[in-house]
């Protein structure tokens, strides 16, 4: 099994993405580092990490992978991913296919404009934009903290990312 992790070329949550390479790894599922670098150059987190992308996500399908986790931070914004055509095809070539997608924190914002939350119940953080862009895609906001609904897992930020990663090897039918 194999879950692609997109990250910004700069600014993601450094422990978003080290967490996910860690927990992924103890259970079998071979974590794949995606972004959007010209010749894939090295991607540097808030904190400092550094990773280099395995593949550019310009040009990738849902084949071959089991899930897709969006990293958040400040580069989420930096670089407008929520407006990145080819990242919006992507998610939504994950959802058409079952696959699981999860994002948390801002990240939840490229997830509702790649127009795959209709119906669907989601966990965002507070923030004007997000909800405006739940009610325009026809998104319901969840109370939870984090939530699971057809192939979406979203949450409100990366504060419970071990149980947010749990569920997602749970869905996957890892665990």
């Amino acid at each position: 099994m194999k879950a692609l992790i997109i990250v910004p070329p700069k600014d993601f949550r450094d422990e978003t993405v080290k967490m996910s390479i860690l927990i992924l790894g103890k259970w079998g599922v071979k974590p794949v580092i995606a972004s959007y670098t010209k010749d894939l150059r090295e991607c540097v987190g808030a904190h400092g990490a550094v990773y280099k992308p395995e593949l550019n996500a310009t040009k990738l399908t849902s084949e071959g992978f089991d899930a897709l986790i969006l990293a958040d931070g400040p580069g989420v914004d930096t670089y407008k991913l929520n407006d990145f055509r080819p990242l919006l095809d992507l998610i939504k070539d994950f959802i058409t296919n079952n696959k699981i997608v999860g994002a948390m924190g801002n990240s939840v914002k490229v997830v509702a404009r790649a127009n795959v939350i209709s119906d669907r119940a989601i966990s965002a953080p507070k923030d004007d934009e997000i909800s405006r862009l739940i009610r325009i895609y026809r998104g319901k906001e969840s109370q939870n903290e984090m939530q699971y609904d057809k192939h979406l897992l979203t949450a409100k930020s990366n504060a419970a990312m071990e149980q947010f990663l749990n569920t997602m090897l749970e869905k996957m039918g890892v665990k």
